[in-house]
Formats: C-alpha cells, sequence, structure tokens
C-alpha cells in the first residue's frame, strides 16, 4: 500500500525546490529593488545556480542507480551534462 520513496528521490526534489525559491525569491527582488541595474546582477547570478543545481541533481541520480547500469552509460550521462552545460554557457 504505502511505498518508501527514495532517499536520492527526496535529495533530488529537495534541490529542486531550492532552486525554485531561489527563483522566486530573486524575482521578488527585482521587483522591490526596481532598477535595471540590479535586476541584471541579480538575473547574473541565477545563471550560477541553475547549471549548479542541475549538476548536483544529476550526480545524486546517477549514485542513486549507480548499481543498475553500465560504466560506459556513466561516461554517455556526464558527455550530456557536459554538453547542456556548454550549449547554455555558449
Amino acid at each position: 500500500m504505502f511505498s518508501l520513496i527514495e532517499k536520492a528521490v527526496i535529495a533530488m526534489a529537495l534541490l529542486r525546490l531550492l532552486s525554485g525559491s531561489i527563483e522566486i525569491f530573486a524575482a521578488y527582488l527585482m521587483i522591490k529593488l526596481n532598477e535595471v541595474d540590479k535586476a541584471l546582477i541579480i538575473n547574473s547570478s541565477l545563471a550560477f545556480v541553475g547549471p549548479l543545481i542541475l549538476i548536483i541533481t544529476t550526480t545524486i541520480g546517477i549514485v542513486g542507480i549507480s548499481d543498475k547500469i553500465s560504466y560506459s552509460k556513466f561516461f554517455w550521462i556526464f558527455l550530456g551534462v557536459a554538453l547542456i552545460i556548454y550549449g547554455v554557457k555558449k
């Protein structure tokens, strides 16, 4: 009837909630400060938070399934994440 939620899933969800909360707080700060230059600084700082949360969340997920996948799949997963980050930065 009740299924236990895996620790990795809880950690990943909590990180995403934290990330979303940071985004909402940043939007609130932008509105409260009401200056374009300060809003741009806040927005630029969010460019650091997003990829960092992506990397940490992906790492937690991979560790959670590490006993179920092969080393070659690890390579492809990390390559995919690296390409996502590279694409976002360019």
